[in-house]
């Protein structure tokens, strides 16, 4: 519980790091709390001691989970950062999955130190390696856009030649940044940025599903199995350490095939199957614990859910933020998620060994409504951000709450009354014989047309009041009015 203590206030304070110490500066000062915390945990000498360092590693852990995706989204190319956020969460089950198994060998009374003695370990590894770790040059030319450093390591990262490339590159991080920073002095200037959110009625139904779907990943117990996978399996089969390492060994195959299906299956879809498909593989846990099915059953039944939770409720909770919140919400919304989230994995660590004693073999039954109660929300309110853009999912939004009717009228829609149909029916009917009429020559533009219904040859066309009042009404009578003499159908004079 002590380490998700200290995950929110890490993640607190990361951003703040990495706008004032940069990108790198803010990894490496994560790196020397990791041999900080890994230290005390190491050479502790008692419980006060170990749960002190459990915070402190908690504390680095909160800061990494949101400086890595800022790090690696500014350094990786576009056709790339897709690839590389995917396989952070694959390191992250593959580095679960070696704990697991140092746990055979070192989680014993006389080498629990060693085994504590990882994280210094990797964190030292990763002082070594960091030279080779380079800045952001988003962060470098958003400070200085003339930085030469920065070009430097566009250079180098991008494997450019010519100056002319990198200073296309260069454009590229600048016009990026002025925007950000436009954005950023626009809710500085407002309101609250948490409160805009909730307060603007087209981007409430994100902030809710966002914070929703958070509360279900760590709500569904999948920590739980985590943390206490050796407590659960204790009776159900002879080694519970056996049972851990193959839920982790689950895990990283689940996990990969979940890249797989991650581009060609929808958000909500992925998300309906795995609260569905864990839902039923609690129950059938409960049933195992009951003793209605044996061990093997409630081994295969963790082993299927842990499996159903990394291709849904494991990645795209963090995953559909980006997608439904614009770049003037989406950091916020992120802030926002990721301290909903520590805070119910705080809650899960701390309650479930009450829930686990006091329950029994219905510890997973609360599990079971909450996915139960997502699944019901996902089907009916989650919307679908594959392949859309923030700004269409609001418009859907409002097109679809736009929809109320009213004594048979759509009082948000467009709607005709009677009479202007009728009007603008007989307004085209009108103009489409005026244009046929222009077509075959018998449009009358204000005479009488010369055909052969007109006047003969040498014949003089009188005025006429008709004529006059189609001429303007205003002719007098004793004014003389034009005639036109014809000869051989061919017009010779005019005369007055």
């Amino acid at each position: 519980a002590a380490f998700a203590v200290g995950g929110p206030f890490g993640a607190i304070f990361a951003g703040t790091l990495a706008d004032t110490r940069g990108r790198r500066g803010a990894l490496m000062i994560v790196v020397w709390t990791f041999l900080l915390g890994g230290l005390v945990q190491a050479f502790a000498l008692d419980m006060v001691s170990i749960i002190v360092s459990r915070f402190i590693i908690g504390l680095a852990s909160g800061s990494s989970s949101v400086l890595v995706p800022i790090y690696l989204g500014e350094m990786a190319p576009p056709t790339l950062r897709g690839t590389l956020g995917t396989m952070t969460q694959f390191a992250m089950v593959i580095g679960i999955l070696i704990a697991d198994v140092l746990a055979f060998p070192f989680a014993t009374e006389s080498g629990w130190r060693l085994l504590f003695g990882v994280t210094p370990f990797l964190a030292v590894l990763q002082l070594l390696c960091s030279p080779f770790l380079l800045e952001s040059p988003r962060w470098l030319l958003g400070r200085d856009p003339e930085s030469r450093r920065a070009r430097f390591i566009i250079k180098k990262l991008r494997g450019l030649r010519y100056d002319q490339e990198v200073e296309t590159e260069v454009s590229h991080f600048v016009v990026a940044s002025q925007k950000q920073h436009m954005e950023t002095d626009d809710r500085v200037n407002s309101q609250s940025a948490v409160m805009e959110m909730f307060s603007d009625k087209t981007v409430r139904p994100f902030v809710v599903a966002a914070i929703i779907l958070q509360m279900a990943q760590q709500f569904c117990g999948i920590n739980a199995v985590f943390y206490y996978s050796t407590m659960f399996f204790d009776g159900v089969i002879d080694n519970p350490q056996v049972g851990t390492t193959i839920v982790g060994a689950v895990n990283v195959v689940a996990t990969y095939v979940a890249l797989l299906l991650m581009d060609s299956c929808g958000r909500k879809t992925l998300i309906l199957w795995s609260s569905g498909g864990m839902f039923f593989s609690c129950v059938a846990i409960v049933l195992s614990l009951l003793g209605y099915f044996n061990n093997m059953v409630a081994l295969g039944g963790v082993n299927a859910y842990v499996s159903f939770f990394e291709i849904g409720l494991g990645p795209i909770p963090w995953l559909i933020v980006a997608e439904m919140f614009d770049a003037k919400y989406v950091a916020t919304a992120m802030s926002v998620s990721c301290q909903v989230n520590w805070s119910c994995n705080f809650c899960i660590g701390l309650v479930f060994p009450y829930m686990n004693k006091y329950l029994g073999p219905y510890s997973f039954a609360p599990f079971a409504l909450v996915l139960l109660g997502t699944f019901i929300f996902a089907s009916l309110e989650l919307p679908e951000t594959q392949g859309t853009t923030p700004e269409e999912l609001q418009a859907e939004l409002v097109r679809r709450n736009s929809n109320v009717v009213y004594h048979n009228m759509d009082i948000e829609g467009n709607y005709n009354v009677p009479l202007d149909v009728e009007w603008r029916m007989a307004m085209d009917q009108l103009k489409l014989e005026e244009e046929e009429a222009m077509k075959s020559g018998s449009y009358n533009y204000g005479f009488q047309p010369i055909g052969s219904s007109g006047p003969t040859l040498s014949q003089n066309v009188a005025p006429s009041s008709t004529w006059a009042s189609q001429m303007g009404g205003n002719a007098a009578p004793n004014q003389t009015q034009p005639t036109i003499s014809e000869e051989g159908g061919d017009a010779k004079s005019m005369n007055y």
